[in-house]
Order: C-alpha cells, then sequence, then structure tokens
C-alpha cells in the first residue's frame, strides 16, 4: 500500500469524527492558551523561589506537551500533509526542539539545550534556558492568538468599536502587568500602573513618577513592548501574525485595517499593513544603532547590555512618539543635555514616525521611486505631500519662535550652534513626541501658547502621533483662504477638495477643542491652586499624545489624573473614531430641507 494510500484510509475512517475532535482541541486550545498566557505573567512578574520553579517546570512541560498533541492530532486530520507543513512551518520547527530536548531527557537523562548553554555560557545558562523556554511558549502563544483572530470575522461590531475596545483591552492588560512585583520596586499602585499604561499605549510620554528609578528593567521592557504595540495598534499586530499563519484574511481584517489607515483598497490594506510592520522596524533598528554610538559617546554605561537597552528603547519611543526615557531627567539630564547630535537624531526618527506610514513608503520606498521615475505621470499623491510639506512648515516655524523667545532664557546656558540646534529639536517634538531637552517650567508664555498650538495640530495621518493632525489643519487654513479671497471652491495642490472632507475636519477642529476646553476648566476646578496656564498645556500634552510638561503631573490631584488619562485615551483613539463607535447612524439621506440663508461672522 503506497502512502497516499495509507493516508485515505487513514482519513476516510476518521472523517466521521473529525469535526468533533478539532472543535474539541479548539476549545482546549484556548484554556492552554489562556494557562500559557497566565505562566509567562507569573514566571516574569513575580520573584523566583525555589518551591515554585519546580510547579513552572511542571506546567511548561505539560503545555508543550499539550501543543505537540494538538498538533499531531491536526496534522492526522489533515488531508494535504504537504501544505499543512508548509503553512505551519515555524510552529513544527519549535515544537521538533522541543521534543528533542524531552527525549533526551527522557531516554538518557541529558537534556541537550541546557547542557550545550552550560557548556558555553557556565552558571548563566539557567537563565536562558528559562528565557528560551519562555520565548518558545510565547511564539506558540502568538500562533494560536494570531488564529483565534479570525473570530474579528464574525463580529458585528464597527471598525470603530473594535479599534476602540483593543486599546482599552491593551491598557487594562499593560496596568496588570505593570502592577507585578517585579516590575517595580516598593509597593504596587493603580493609579500609576494605569496612568503609565494609559501613556505607553496611547504613546503620550506623561508620567507620575520617575520612570528611571520607579520602575525595574522588567518594568521598563513591558512599557517599551506597550509603546510599540500602541503605536501600531494591537489590531494590527493581530492582523499582522494572522496573515503569517493563517490561510488567509477574512474581509473583517482587510476592512478594519483599509478603515485605520485610510486607504480605499482592501488589498492595498492587506500590503500596507506588512510594509508597516517591516518598515517600523527596519527603522527602529537603524535608529538604534545610531543612537547605540551617539550614546556610548556622550554617556558611560555599566555594560554592554545596557547601551544596547537604552537604544532600543529611545528608538521605540521616539518612532512611536512616545517621548518616554530611561533618564530621570528625560533628554535634558546632565549627561547628555548638551548632546545635540543625539537630540537630532532623535529629531529624525520622531519625524518619520510623525509623517504616516503611507507617506513613508510613497517617499522612500525605493518601488515607488522607481515608479515615479520611470513614469513621469505618477506624481506624489496629495495626502503625503500635506503631510510633508505642513510637517516641514510647522517645525520651521515652532524652531523660529522658540529660538526668538529663548535664546536667552531657556537656551542660555547653551552655545549658538546648540541653540539652534536644540531650537529645531524642540520644534520637532512638540509634534507628539513629548521628549524634552530643556526645562518646560522656566519658558516664557509665548512659548508655552505656541508649544500649545503644535500639539494640539500634531502629526499626520496614519501616524503613530495624536492631535487634530496636519489633514485636518490644512484643510481649515486652505478653507479660511479661501473665503478670505472669495473663492467659490477650496483647491489644493490644483485639486479641489470635496465638502465631505472640509466637514470632517470642521467636526474634528469642534469636538476636539471642546473637548480640551472641559477637561482644562475641570482640572481648573478640582486643583484651582495650580497655573491655569501649566494646566491647559497638560491638557493638550494628553490629548495630542504628546508628552511634553511643566514639571506639574506627579502634582495633580487623584481626579486630575484620571481626567488626563481619558484625554490621552480620548487623543489616541481620535474624537470622530469615539463619536462614531458611540452614536448610531442615520437610516437614510435622501433628503433635503430647503436652503437657509442667514448672517455668519
Amino acid at each position: 500500500m503506497s502512502i497516499n494510500s495509507f493516508r485515505e484510509w487513514v482519513n476516510l475512517r476518521l472523517f466521521g469524527s473529525k469535526q468533533a475532535v478539532l472543535l474539541m482541541f479548539s476549545g482546549l486550545s484556548i484554556a492552554v492558551a489562556i494557562l500559557s498566557f497566565a505562566l509567562i505573567v507569573y514566571i516574569v512578574g513575580f520573584p523566583p523561589s525555589h518551591e515554585t520553579n519546580y510547579i513552572q517546570m511542571i506546567l511548561l512541560k505539560s503545555i508543550f506537551g499539550f501543543y505537540m498533541l494538538n498538533f499531531f492530532v491536526r496534522f492526522l486530520y489533515t488531508f494535504e500533509p504537504r501544505k499543512f507543513f508548509k503553512q505551519t512551518r515555524l510552529e513544527w520547527i519549535l515544537l521538533l526542539l522541543i521534543l528533542i530536548e524531552a527525549l533526551s531527557t527522557l531516554l538518557f537523562n541529558f537534556p541537550i539545550g541546557e547542557n550545550i548553554l552550560s557548556a558555553i555560557l557556565g552558571h548563566h545558562s539557567i537563565r536562558l534556558y528559562l528565557f528560551l523556554l519562555l520565548t518558545f511558549l510565547l511564539t506558540l502563544f502568538i500562533i494560536n492568538f494570531a488564529k483565534a483572530s479570525t473570530f474579528f470575522e464574525f463580529l458585528t461590531l464597527h471598525p470603530s468599536t473594535l479599534f476602540i475596545l483593543s486599546f482599552i483591552l491593551l491598557i487594562s492588560i499593560g496596568t496588570g502587568a505593570l502592577m507585578l512585583p517585579a516590575m517595580h520596586y516598593g509597593p504596587p499602585s493603580f493609579i500609576i500602573s494605569l496612568f503609565t499604561s494609559t501613556s505607553a499605549c496611547c504613546v503620550t510620554g506623561l508620567t507620575v513618577v520617575d520612570t528611571a528609578t520607579y520602575f525595574t528593567l522588567k518594568g521598563k521592557i513591558a512599557i517599551m513592548i506597550l509603546i510599540q504595540l500602541g503605536g501600531l495598534s494591537i489590531i494590527s499586530f493581530a492582523t499582522f501574525f494572522a496573515s503569517l499563519f493563517n490561510k488567509g484574511l477574512g474581509l473583517k481584517h482587510t476592512s478594519l485595517m483599509a478603515d485605520y489607515y485610510s486607504t480605499d483598497s482592501i488589498l492595498s490594506a492587506k500590503s500596507l499593513l506588512r510594509q508597516i510592520i517591516i518598515t517600523s522596524l527596519l527603522i527602529e533598528s537603524v535608529a538604534s544603532v545610531l543612537l547605540f554610538i551617539e550614546f556610548g559617546y556622550y554617556a558611560d554605561f555599566p555594560s554592554f547590555k545596557s547601551q544596547l537597552f537604552t537604544a532600543v528603547f529611545h528608538s521605540v519611543s521616539a518612532f512611536n512618539n512616545a517621548g518616554f526615557s530611561t533618564y530621570s531627567g528625560n533628554l535634558y539630564e546632565p549627561v547628555i543635555r548638551h548632546a545635540v547630535a543625539l537630540h537630532l537624531t532623535i529629531g529624525a526618527v520622531i519625524f518619520f514616525g510623525s509623517l504616516g506610514f503611507s507617506t513613508i513608503q510613497e517617499l522612500f520606498n525605493p518601488s515607488y521611486i522607481r515608479e515615479r521615475r520611470k513614469s513621469k505621470w505618477r506624481k506624489i499623491s496629495i495626502s503625503s505631500k500635506i503631510a510633508l510639506y505642513s510637517s516641514l512648515w510647522l517645525i520651521a516655524i515652532g524652531s523660529a519662535i522658540f529660538f526668538f523667545y529663548e535664546r536667552d532664557n531657556a537656551l542660555a546656558e547653551f552655545t549658538f550652534a546648540e541653540k539652534i540646534g536644540e531650537s529645531i529639536f524642540m520644534g520637532i517634538t512638540p509634534r507628539t513626541a513629548g521628549f524634552n531637552s530643556m526645562d518646560y517650567g522656566v519658558v516664557k508664555i509665548p512659548t508655552l501658547i505656541v508649544t500649545i498650538f503644535l500639539m494640539f495640530v500634531g502629526a499626520s495621518s496614519g501616524s503613530t502621533g495624536g492631535g487634530i493632525k496636519t489633514s485636518t489643519f490644512t484643510l481649515l487654513f486652505v478653507s479660511a483662504w479661501a473665503s478670505v479671497r472669495g473663492q467659490k471652491n477650496i483647491e489644493l495642490f490644483k485639486h479641489s477638495i470635496a465638502w465631505e472632507l472640509l466637514n470632517k475636519a470642521f467636526s474634528i477642529l469642534l469636538f476636539s477643542a471642546t473637548f480640551c476646553l472641559a477637561c482644562w476648566l475641570a482640572l481648573c476646578t478640582i486643583d484651582p491652586g495650580i497655573d491655569p496656564m501649566k494646566l491647559l498645556f497638560e491638557e493638550v500634552s494628553a490629548f495630542g499624545t504628546v508628552g511634553l510638561s511643566t514639571g506639574i503631573t506627579a502634582s495633580l490631584s487623584q481626579a486630575s489624573k484620571y481626567i488626563i488619562i481619558v484625554s490621552m485615551f480620548v487623543g489616541r483613539v481620535g474624537t470622530i473614531t469615539l463619536a462614531l463607535a458611540l452614536s448610531s447612524q442615520v437610516t437614510s439621506t435622501r433628503y433635503k430641507y430647503p436652503g437657509a440663508h442667514f448672517m455668519v461672522g
């Protein structure tokens, strides 16, 4: 009997039980995935002990054993073994390595992996061995999570609602993680963990404690992961992994991505998503190398690992426009206060992150550049032009004003060349980044007002930044200029702007300004002893997901901190997104009332 005939005979015999068995293992997989996540959290979040190590290893072996059994059952019921192995390549490679380790331990009492690491690293091997096991377990969990994300297809929720719920879930998980004993020094605090988790997930950077001294290395790693997941959104990562480990993506996945990244084509959304993940990791990797060199030049580190982590952390924080730093004084720390080259490198990474992923692809992707050279008629899209030109103009104006007002004030200690460099950096960072290379508590009122304006405008559409977005500001400015000139139609780059876009821009401005005003009044009522201008700065910084502060964040009352938390969340998901999720859509627009004419202005 040939192999194919044998497979056919087995499939026919097992076909009757296939649906029931696979359904049972699907349910068990969800339970084991939850157990896996809980075990990872416990091992990472709690100090190790001899009593718990034995139980942890038993649970690890049991979970790996289930994953092996689950894989074997799925293989047994498949009709196309070669295709199955091709689609599950990463999964079966990991399970094969674990199986070899298990068999070598059971049969010969010689765990191959552990002994190899012991021979290379000596007494440090146990920690690395456990780390590899947890990495394998986390990878298997991600694979199963990606497969489970196909349940998006059965949800009837609006994409805006799913997007908001994903951030609530991420913030909740982050809050729980940061409360674990191994994540911080001293007793846990719910408000500190919630505030920090929200700030990281919403890529803001405001903190109520000193990140450098309050959180341990594990806590800082957790913050960095939350920044990365929050910057690109957890749904983007879920969809990305689903595209890797599943046969394909459903309509719900792709339409969700098309809505989030503002693309007209579902097919382009699928390809754009992979490009976004790859581009983000590439930019962050290159930035990490540059920052590693520059941090090593300006500062001393106790070890290579410490220097590398500092570089990677600031790279992730900068590209995602988060503003978190491992230094107590942020970039105003004495050791790097005059490191203008370092600041400008971080500023360049911030600029790329604030442009928007589609704009980055269009401007810097080699294939796009070749297409424009080959076909002269292909031009940069209007959205990319708006993102690029408006960003450059806002940075130039902000830098010039900052230099004019602060050259003899906040910049007094710097040389003339350093003043120019720091002014450029401080023109970039209010665009939702939040890194500060000087004390905002001493800057002049005009500088605060201009910074508030820049924070309110924010970054470009489709980026990791917040604010009302440069596209909104550009449309409003062009519309106002057209009204002053008496133009009937609104034109931009030799294109007419649809009234629907203008209406959306006005809605965003109205909702955002009203929300910030309401929160500011609430802050002034709750904390009347704090300067109202500083409270306004803090509120707009939170709403714009910037993270700049005049130094009052930690002194806010608990009620004010909750207002800032809500502001960071609303600023990240967007006022229009929140309004769409909370409102009901009209059933019909096929009617029109008589026209109204009245005085305006």
